[in-house]
């Protein structure tokens, strides 16, 4: 199950719009004592990500599913709006960042990254 984001994703990722900004939805599963570890992530990650524009918008831990089959519930949910796409990615391609990712790879067992961009209402 992947967990990071991959070279040939994040090149597909750019090539959408590298200078459109976009809300990155983190839909996460922690391993068993992963939670800590994951704390541990986000402080390593938020400096990295404000010095780069990015703003937290929420993080939230799941609660009982209203609709979902068995296995779908998700332990955590955060929003992250980053000034681009080529924000993002020049973030997770830094080598200071990355000396930190192992963090997050190692507290989840699954997630889904996935970029969102407004829609009208």
């Amino acid at each position: 199950m992947a967990i990071d984001p991959r070279g040939k994703d994040l090149k597909a990722f750019l090539e959408a719009d590298p200078e459109a900004p976009v809300v990155m939805l983190n839909l996460l599963r922690f391993a068993d004592g992963g939670r800590a570890q994951y704390d541990d992530y986000l402080r390593h990650f938020r400096g990295h990500a404000e010095s780069r524009g990015a703003e937290v918008l929420y993080f939230g831990t799941g609660d009982t599913p209203l609709v979902a089959e068995a296995g779908q519930e998700w332990d955590a949910v955060l929003l992250v709006r980053y000034p681009t796409r080529r924000s993002f990615s020049e973030m997770v391609a830094d080598p200071a960042y990355q000396e930190g990712a192992a963090l997050r790879s190692g507290a989840l067992v699954e997630a889904v990254l996935q970029p969102t961009v407004p829609a009208a209402l």
